[in-house]
């Protein structure tokens, strides 16, 4: 198989919309926060899960970002920038919750705890340094990273506007929903930005084949077109 640019873009809107479902999935089997899931199957599976969402998010934002590059500009390179960063953050927290700290918590319970209960909004009683700031950092990224993305969507007019709409949607309702609801519920607020990932994906896949249509069509008229030039 040749490996073409069309070919990397449409890996990309699958590695979005995969990415979309699995955060979806991944809230309604969360096991809770604390230290006793630690030494659950559960616990490891979902994070996984979540480490492999972060790396098929990461894919499928880039290529969404090179479809529409040209029309970015500035603000959707910093969109880009921030909501990528988001995803890497999380990448390498997830890899931590799931093979990290059950380890952690046979030698060191507390510090166990401490590390879970940063989302959990558990407060820690060890020094826990710069990872302290991790939720507050990575709630900046996923907010106004998402929220400039979507917003960069909209001005280019290259895939679903009611994608990227849906993108603004879910990054304004994620600190409304941690500010009012408990924990538990506060994942469901999760579901609007899987859901727009996974559009987002399919208008990449889409977009590609509309475009893919016309370019083929021309190509194939130009090889007919055998009349010799005067």
């Amino acid at each position: 198989m040749s490996i073409t640019p069309s070919t990397l873009t449409r890996a990309a809107a699958g590695a979005a919309a995969l990415s979309g479902l699995i955060y979806i999935v991944i809230q309604f089997i969360h096991p809770a926060d604390v230290v006793a899931s630690l030494a659950t199957q559960m616990w490891i599976t979902v994070h996984v899960l979540s480490f492999g969402m972060a790396v098929l998010g990461m894919i499928g934002l880039t290529g969404i970002y090179l479809r529409q590059v040209q029309k970015f500009g500035m603000l959707g390179l910093i969109a880009y920038l921030m909501f990528g960063f988001f995803f890497i953050l999380q990448a390498s927290f997830n890899f931590t919750e799931a093979l990290i700290a059950p380890l952690v918590a046979t030698a060191a319970p507390q510090l166990a705890v401490d590390i879970v209960g940063l989302f959990g909004r558990y407060p820690a009683v060890n020094d826990l340094g710069p990872l302290a700031a991790l939720p507050q950092v990575g709630g900046l990224l996923y907010v106004v990273g998402a929220l400039l993305f979507g917003i960069s969507i909209l001005r280019a007019r290259v895939l679903s506007r009611g994608a990227g709409i849906l993108l603004i949607v879910a990054a304004a309702v994620t600190p409304i929903a941690g500010a009012l609801l408990p924990h538990a519920l506060e994942r469901m607020a999760a579901i609007p930005m899987g859901l727009a990932l996974i559009w987002l994906g399919y208008s990449l896949w889409t977009n590609l084949r509309t475009t893919a249509a016309p370019e083929l069509a021309t190509t194939a008229g130009a090889r007919l077109d055998t009349t010799p030039t005067v």
